[in-house]
């Protein structure tokens, strides 16, 4: 698989996956590169995006919420008073996918947007 561009992630819409569609190794890593601020953590996509406030960042985790529901691929999020670690992973294809990446960089959308 090649690498995906970041805006066309940004564009992209999630479909259902199974096994075969998991990233791993180089393509794992080739993929990785296109988003700034997004690890691998125990086999999930991660990353905590900061606010300045409470409204802000529940703000954002709504706007999550609904981009989630729009693309029927929900995270795991974590939040406090000014932070949320928003955590992609594809259970379907027991590992991270194509899905995860773009809901990543909607994610980082919606942060640039609202944060």
């Amino acid at each position: 698989m090649s690498v995906v561009p970041l805006a066309d992630l940004q564009r992209g819409r999630c479909r259902p996956l199974d096994a075969t569609a998991r990233l791993q190794g180089p393509a794992l890593v080739g993929q990785l590169a296109e988003l700034a601020h997004w690890t691998v953590h125990d086999g999930t996509l991660q990353r905590e995006f900061a606010f300045s406030d409470f409204h802000r960042t529940i703000g954002f985790v709504n706007a999550v919420a609904w981009m989630a529901n729009a693309q029927d691929h929900h995270p795991e999020l974590q939040l406090s008073y000014s932070r949320c670690t928003v955590r992609w992973h594809t259970h379907s294809a027991g590992g991270i996918t194509l899905n995860d990446f773009i809901c990543a960089a909607r994610a980082d959308v919606l942060a640039d947007e609202g944060g």
